[in-house]
């Protein structure tokens, strides 16, 4: 790599002094101008990357569900799934290195990462609406030219379409077109010979109302309306034009707050969505005929899934393995639906998509949402092949047309990672198949009563946990006061764990009513606070 050229393009992108970040979840995210030298060099990163593993990698300017201000990067590897872990580290060992160590730490990750320099790279580049994420951009394109990597500028793309077209590319095309036309096209096809298959009419069933978070969702979903059938409704709020991106709307506003977005007029019973600030999340709701507010967040979202996907695979009776996946922050309601009702297996992971996604994949099925409408199925390579095969060869009616669902099913979803788009189009499919109202659906189980709090303490990492995150390890003597506090209550369960970004801890706790998981959650606090070492004021009522 030129070294002239890096120190040359590493002073138009300069490192604030002092600021240090952590390359999560999420990938990077803060104050957008903080970020042009963190953008320029994961550019870089990505050719690196590129060069290591022989094929496309993709670079994403969001900060999702962020205020405006905000912005984030994170990268996509090739088959569009995140950001191999190791290469995590690489990323957070690159953004924070002085100007001067830049070179050295690039050589560095090279000897570790046993990167070939000689090869060729390609990188797909994609961005929010952020008024920050063009010239933000624009940086992550002088980190690829540094060493010499090619690159596609797909402009404004929401997340997952990122995702796909990084997947579509490294396999050839098997996975689809890199296009934005071919995405279209993939999902609207599947969509429509999916609810071809549905015997209900009625033009209720098909108005929605979707609140995009005055993101990008809106600008692709409406690209994507030509493709649609004309009994399909969709109706676009929050698109951008008036309001600021994620601002008192969106899916996270939504789900934290449970009430409906701004911009967006409900009447009673009509089915509403929210996604997020770059779509790759959402949750439904509506309100009831007394004004009553029901949220359908991802484990309702993942129950639905689930009850269609299990009828189909009883039908094809192929012995497919199916299983849920969810984190601790899953009603307990869902999961005790899941597994006494419809007799699915559901496994728990620690929080965060990857680690979801990565339990998922073990399984010929495996469906995974977390409660915040983050979530995706996945297929295995032998359920789908089996999947096709039966479509073509097989001789009962029933059978053959339960296959043929299953396939559109697999071509509607996008499974290199949660997107609203392809989630909503699902649900709406699921809905008309099986003649369901949005109040039906929601009466599938009902949510037990929880709360969310969180403790500001000195240091997050005297908290240590066990059993994806359910029980605490350190300090001690917590683990034990949970489980007494836990015990006052009926049908309750607590747990605590540190935020992955701030000196905090977070406390889920659930119960019987809505007074004794708020009470819960407060005594639970209460103990954090003493033995976890809280700061300021004790947590109140």
């Amino acid at each position: 790599m030129d070294s002239e050229a890096l120190r040359k393009y590493s002073a138009l992108h300069p490192k604030p002094a002092g600021l240090t970040l952590q390359y999560g979840t999420a990938g990077f995210r803060t104050k957008a101008e903080q970020l042009d030298h963190i953008v320029f060099r994961m550019g870089l990163l990505a050719v690196l990357r590129s060069k290591a593993v022989a094929a496309t990698i993709g670079i994403m300017v969001t900060a999702s569900h962020n205020p405006e201000e905000d912005n984030g990067v994170k990268l996509v590897d090739p088959l569009g799934e995140m950001l191999h872990p190791s290469w995590e580290e690489y990323a957070t060992q690159l953004a924070n290195a002085e100007e001067q160590e830049l070179q050295e730490v690039i050589t560095e990750i090279c000897q570790r990462a046993a990167v070939n320099l000689h090869k060729d790279a390609s990188v797909f580049i994609g961005r929010d609406t952020r008024p920050s994420s063009k010239k933000l951009s624009q940086s992550v394109i002088d980190g690829i030219q540094v060493p010499g990597g090619q690159y596609h500028d797909y402009g404004l793309v929401t997340t997952p379409q990122l995702h796909y077209m990084v997947c579509c590319q490294n396999t050839q095309g098997q996975y689809g077109k890199a296009t934005l036309e071919g995405y279209y096209e993939k999902l609207s096809k599947a969509f429509m010979e999916l609810i071809k298959q549905s015997h209900c009419s009625g033009e209720s069933q098909r108005h929605l109302k979707v609140d995009c978070a005055n993101g990008i969702g809106a600008l692709k979903l409406s690209e994507m309306k030509p493709y649609f059938p004309q009994e399909v409704l969709i109706h676009i709020y929050n698109d951008g034009t008036k309001e600021k991106l994620n601002h008192l709307c969106g899916a996270d506003f939504v789900k934290v707050h449970q009430k409906p977005p701004g911009g967006l007029d409900m009447k009673p019973n009509e089915r509403c969505c929210s996604f997020d600030g770059d779509a790759d999340r959402i949750v439904y709701y509506y309100k009831d005929t007394a004004g009553n507010f029901h949220l359908i967040d991802g484990d309702k979202i993942a129950t639905l899934i689930s009850i269609f996907l299990k009828e189909l695979l009883a039908k094809v009776n192929q012995n497919f393995k199916m299983a849920v996946v969810q984190t601790a922050y899953a009603n307990g309601n869902s999961t005790r639906y899941l597994q006494e009702t419809l007799k699915v297996p559901v496994h728990c992971v620690k929080t965060g998509v990857k680690h979801l996604h990565h339990k998922a994949q073990e399984f010929d099925v495996g469906v995974y949402f977390e409660a915040n409408g983050h979530g995706t199925v996945l297929f295995s390579k032998v359920a789908e092949t089996k999947i096709r095969q039966l479509v073509k060869e097989e001789k009962d009616d029933e059978k053959r047309e339960a296959a043929k669902m299953l396939e559109n099913m697999i071509d509607l979803i996008n499974q290199t990672v949660g997107d609203a788009v392809s989630d909503m189009l699902v649900i709406e499919a699921i809905l008309a198949l099986k003649a369901l109202t949005v109040q039906q659906w929601d009466a599938l189980y009902t949510d037990l009563p929880n709360r969310l709090l969180k403790v500001q303490v000195a240091d997050r990492c005297v908290i240590d946990t066990t059993d994806a995150e359910r029980r605490a390890l350190t300090p001690p003597g917590l683990q034990e006061k949970i489980d007494a506090l836990v015990k006052k209550y009926k049908l309750s369960r607590a747990f605590v764990r540190p935020s992955g970004t701030e000196d905090v801890v977070r406390i889920y706790a659930e119960a019987d009513t809505q007074e004794n998981a708020d009470a819960l959650a407060h005594e639970v606090s209460l103990a954090v606070f003493h033995l976890a070492g809280g700061k300021g004021a004790p947590p109140q009522p």
